[in-house]
């Protein structure tokens, strides 16, 4: 057998360098338990109320809106970045388990509802018209909640939605009543929402599908 020997002096460089070697493997392999670091998508507008998003000094402009979800040990970061909005509107943020569009932006047939919904986050435009938002959270891959006591198990909500938080604002587009999507359930219309994966049929919120008995789940 050969031994080799490093002096202390030596030895000690030898490991610094081994563990920077390690260190820089593991930061370019993909990630917290070999999954994606960063998920990126965008979220859509509802057709039925985008003329009350749109500007009306510039209502050629679309209004956009563009997340980035980065995953962390304990919990993760989302950020959503709104752009060409009509200043001053205020929209409550939901993650939701169902989107009433399809992949290619058709509407869900026979559409019910928006399923388990959990309220995020406010949401204010200022008077350029455009809000970044950050929420941090159990996002990627695992978000899920249950409630025995109505015999609901767990249940992902692999989609974001918010909605106008006054519906006066989306009055001038059809819109009347109210819906429960604000702190004192008394908002507004859905103003935009994430599409599902055109082959999974999952919504963005989840990076890593995986299929068993035809079936097509989210590996937490």
């Amino acid at each position: 057998m050969n031994i080799i020997r490093f002096g202390r002096r030596r030895l000690a460089p030898v490991l610094a360098l081994a563990a920077v070697t390690i260190l820089a493997s593991a930061a370019a392999s993909s990630g917290w338990n070999g999954k994606q670091d960063e998920a990126r998508f965008q979220m859509f507008a509802n057709p039925a109320q985008i003329n009350c998003l749109k500007a009306s000094d510039n209502p050629y402009r679309q209004p956009t809106v563009e997340v980035t979800v980065d995953r962390g040990d304990d919990n993760d970061t989302a950020t959503l970045r709104l752009r060409n909005f009509q200043p001053g509107l205020q929209f409550d943020l939901f993650t939701v388990q169902n989107s009433n569009q399809d992949a290619d932006g058709t509407p869900v047939a026979g559409f019910a509802n928006f399923g388990l919904a959990w309220y995020q986050s406010d949401i204010h435009v200022s008077d350029s018209g455009r809000a970044t938002v950050r929420i941090k959270t159990i996002l990627l891959d695992q978000i899920f909640g249950f409630d025995p006591a109505v015999g609901l198990g767990p249940t992902n909500t692999f989609h974001l939605g918010f909605w106008f938080n006054d519906p006066a604002d989306a009055a001038a587009c059809g819109f009347t009543g109210v819906t429960p999507f604000n702190g004192d359930h008394q908002a507004g219309p859905l103003a935009f929402i994430t599409r599902p994966d055109a082959q999974t049929t999952l919504g963005p919120l989840c990076t890593d599908p995986t299929t068993s008995d035809g079936t097509v789940s989210c590996n937490p």
